[in-house]
């Protein structure tokens, strides 16, 4: 089997390229990273017996279809992925994540392969307590640039199916959290266990304390991974994948069970609104997935691995 991660160094990718594997035979792993957030770590220790090739290279000026012949699934994970800064270049994150997703589906459509898209959760924008992938048009409000062209993304592979036979598959995944070797802390979770084990004000959106919104554990986007290539649930669809819905404030409590003093500190960003509300994944669990981690291990694991690093606030 060929699999091949476009984005491979990331904090989803440097996991999925070392756990894919463990599911599949004979499997040969295409890396494709152009090092934009130099994470040269991420290609350290890779396990033994897999043929890893990497290749570090702008996706828009690669020749895909030589790259994906012979493949049998490709993962689109390349993309500038932090939604609050994507307010100060727009532009280029739309140039980036747009093209790079348009010229991949367009190389997998040439060579008959089938692609996993990543989209998010954030494209919901919703009054309503629960939200599912058959809501209206109205309450598709992207909340930020970012999440506006993952949108965008998932409108052009529709597109691509419906005249050009793309097989694909979308997942809106939830705000990710847990260890890997290409971790970042730029988002939620992640961020505040790094901010608490300095002994650092957690800097909460002003508006967000007691919001819900979804979250998604690492091992359970690995497993929904090879849950997808396994069953090939390339059928076209869009599939809401989150571990749990959470407030910032469940959040903090379950940080506060491995460090009890945590101090907030309330900021300005122009990702605030007033909603509040659940992203189901009852359709995906429908065809028979099973959610298994839980975003309080992953907080446990993060913190301990910082703790083990240690990292502490300056005295």
């Amino acid at each position: 089997m060929k699999i091949v991660v476009a984005g491979a160094l990331g904090h989803i990718g440097s996991s999925a390229i070392r756990q894919l594997p463990e599911a599949f035979s004979d499997v040969e792993v295409v890396m494709i990273d152009n090092m934009m957030t130099q994470r040269y770590c991420s290609l350290f220790n890779l396990p033994d017996g897999i043929k890893y090739h990497f290749i570090e290279a702008d996706i828009l000026e690669l020749d895909l279809p030589a790259v994906f012949a012979g493949a049998d699934v490709v993962l689109q994970l390349a993309a500038i992925t932090d939604a609050a800064s994507s307010f100060d270049n727009e532009d280029k994150v739309e140039h980036n994540n747009y093209n790079t997703t348009a010229k991949i589906a367009q190389a997998c459509c040439h060579v008959g392969c089938p692609m996993l898209h990543m989209s998010s959760t954030s494209v919901y924008g919703t009054q309503k307590e629960v939200v599912d992938e058959n809501c209206s048009a109205e309450e598709l409000k992207p909340q930020s640039p970012y999440a506006e062209t993952k949108l965008k993304e998932e409108h052009l592979l529709q597109d691509l199916a419906a005249k050009n036979n793309l097989k694909f598959v979308t997942l809106r995944c939830g705000t990710i959290c847990g260890v890997s070797p290409g971790m970042r802390f730029h988002t939620a979770v992640n961020k505040f266990c790094f901010q608490a084990v300095m002994g650092q004000p957690l800097t909460v959106w002003k508006t967000a304390l007691h919001q819900k919104r979804p979250y998604l554990a690492l091992p359970d986007a690995i497993e929904a991974y090879k849950f997808i290539i396994k069953n090939n649930l390339f059928d076209g669809n869009i599939y809401n994948v989150l571990t749990d819905n959470l407030t910032v404030n469940n959040i903090i409590g379950s940080i506060k069970k491995y460090i009890p003093k945590v101090d907030i500190e309330y900021v300005e960003t122009q990702i605030m609104n007033q909603l509040s509300y659940d992203v189901s994944n009852q359709r995906f669990k429908k065809q028979g997935f099973k959610f298994k981690a839980g975003i309080e291990s992953s907080i446990s694991e993060t913190i301990k691995l910082l703790k083990s690093a240690g990292c502490n606030s300056i005295v």
